[in-house]
């Protein structure tokens, strides 16, 4: 097993399942991923839990975390603010082919989302007491708990694969995309192209102590990329381009970009953009 250095490039929170993300400069760890990191979520009038791929316009749903609240801003809307320290009525919804308890955020908040996206939701707020746990299939003995991820803790991509995909869609004369399009939680450098998929740990030194993530399963991509961040609109691109040479025999075919990561050390610790770490490679 070899190792490689690298850097942080950035990192992500998504505080709304689905909607836009937030660039931070630094980010808590704790036992779901990153804090505040789809901690919130639509729902139907069932429970069942909404994304772009029914409603496209949330991707244009900016969040923005304060010291006690979450503003919302969105087209023609004027801002909604949700507490950070306040929820109501506990409820249960389902995500995926998890059901879990959860609270429901209000009328207001309600209101709000419903008369944006045009149909009735409900804003919900993952309950902390609530475990839910990824496939063991992937994490072996690592209980990997996640809040409103659609199944891991974290997601890894790095920048020379975001170069990799670019190159190949300005040489079909497509335009680039961002980052954006694959919602991952840190982007790293240093890699070459694809270079996550054959990571087995990633460490990064927090103050005396370290942050050490598993990288566990390849990410297939849905629909979701296709959907411009900027616009609400969607396409067939990147995912025509990636399914020229993204083709994942480890899942059965499936076209994938980063890498699904679970926490094997580092609750409670702080990541920073700019901190430098090591990788180790699992080789088959």
């Amino acid at each position: 097993m070899s190792e490689q250095a690298l850097r942080l490039a950035s990192l992500h929170v998504y505080p709304v399942k689905s909607c836009a993300g937030i660039a931070v400069e630094a980010a808590l760890v704790v036992e779901t991923g990153l804090e505040f990191d789809r901690a919130w979520m639509l729902v139907d009038e069932d429970g069942e839990f909404l994304s772009q791929r029914e409603l496209p316009r949330m991707a244009l749903v900016q969040p923005r975390l304060r010291h006690d609240d979450m503003v919302l801003r969105a087209p023609g809307m004027l801002a909604l603010h949700v507490a950070l320290d306040a929820v109501e009525a506990p409820m249960r919804v389902r995500v995926w082919d998890d059901t879990v308890n959860a609270y429901d955020m209000g009328d207001l908040a309600a209101r709000w989302f419903s008369d944006y996206l045009g149909r009735r939701v409900r804003l919900v707020r993952f309950d902390p007491e609530q475990q839910r746990l990824s496939s063991r299939q992937w994490t072996g003995p690592i209980d990997a708990q996640n809040a409103f991820s659609d199944g891991y803790p974290l997601l890894v991509a790095s920048l020379a694969s975001l170069d990799e995909l670019n190159r190949r869609l300005v040489a079909r004369g497509k335009p680039p995309v961002s980052i954006a399009r694959f919602r991952p939680n840190l982007v790293l450098d240093g890699l070459d192209a694809h270079g996550e998929d054959h990571l087995d740990e990633i460490a990064f030194a927090a103050g005396d102590a370290t942050v050490r993530l598993k990288l566990v399963k390849p990410c297939a991509r849905c629909p979701i990329p296709n959907i411009d961040p900027l616009t609400a609109v969607a396409g067939t691109e990147p995912g025509d381009t990636l399914a020229a040479y993204r083709a994942d025999p480890r899942l059965g075919g499936a076209l994938t970009f980063a890498m699904n990561a679970v926490i094997v050390e580092g609750i409670d610790r702080v990541l920073r953009v700019g901190q430098t770490g090591s990788a180790s490679f699992a080789f088959d």
